[in-house]
């Protein structure tokens, strides 16, 4: 292998708009983020499906997925 071709990694604080910090390894000190985990909709459970013109009852009638 050679030497000196991979990047120094240290502890990285990652601070979310939210207010959630953590901790993780990157190349730099610090990091601000716009989501995370704690606000994201998909793992808060307040995800929304936005149905344009019907498409989702269309696909659920086309599959008989009611």
């Amino acid at each position: 292998m050679k030497k000196d071709i991979h990047p120094v990694l240290v502890d990285c604080t990652v601070t979310c708009s939210c207010g959630n910090t953590f901790t993780t390894k990157s190349q730099k000190n610090e990091m601000a983020i716009d989501i995370c985990n704690e606000c994201h909709p998909f793992f808060t459970g307040s995800e929304r499906m936005v149905d344009t013109a019907g498409r989702i009852d269309k696909f659920k009638k086309r599959y008989n997925m009611d």
